[in-house]
């Protein structure tokens, strides 16, 4: 895959492997850094502004730490921080990551023959001018029948204990229960590819 020579530096303020991917898979060069910040701390009643709520404390985050590192020095280049959520909403329920190995085959089970929606933010941060550019996009996954030894082997193998709602759409165990998307499978894994390119324009305020 080529790699795109930017005219700007880019930030990907995730430690999520999905969202790594997926910015590989547009061709940008970036590197990474994580937030640290209380999720559970941070409270919206509607989905849509939670997902954005917690975008912004991770891009907050981040430029904290920025600064205290002098990392924020005046450079040639804009430099563009990424910011994204997701969070899984099941019969109007928000549906953060599992607490447990119990709570996790709950989701999923609930989700078997059945359908949950998907609910993300990307916002994008210029860092030097601090233009802040933002979008929420919703997406609906239904399921056939899961079997009892597929979400057995789910919950032990780990990874689903650490994606919100336990909703791994990708999983090799997972993907021949898809029933239909409505969406896109990279906005359901956490950065979804055609917002997060319009959004990279808009903050670098370019026509």
């Amino acid at each position: 895959m080529t790699t795109k020579k930017s005219p700007f530096k880019i930030i990907l303020g995730s430690s999520s492997m999905a969202r790594r991917q997926i910015l590989a898979e547009m061709g940008y060069e970036f590197t990474v850094m994580s937030a640290d910040i209380d999720e559970k701390g941070i409270r919206k009643e509607k989905p849509e502004e939670l997902v954005m709520a917690l975008a912004e404390a991770k891009a907050d985050a981040i430029i904290s730490k920025l600064q205290i590192s002098g990392h924020l020095e005046d450079d040639a280049l804009s430099t563009l921080l990424i910011t994204a959520d997701t969070v899984a909403v099941y019969e109007g329920m928000i549906r953060e990551k599992p607490s447990s190995k119990e709570e996790a085959r709950k989701f999923i089970k609930d989700y078997s023959g059945g359908h949950v929606a998907v609910v993300g933010s990307v916002l994008l941060t210029n860092l030097n001018t601090g233009t802040r550019k933002g979008g929420t996009d919703r997406a609906e996954v239904y399921f056939h029948n899961i079997p009892d030894e597929v979400i057995d082997n789910l919950i032990e193998e780990g990874i689903v204990l650490n994606v919100s709602g336990g909703l791994m759409l990708e999983h090799p165990l997972t993907l021949p229960f898809v029933e239909a998307l409505v969406g896109t499978t990279d906005f359901v894994m956490g950065l979804p590819k055609g917002l997060t390119e319009k959004l990279i324009w808009e903050a670098l305020e370019l026509p």
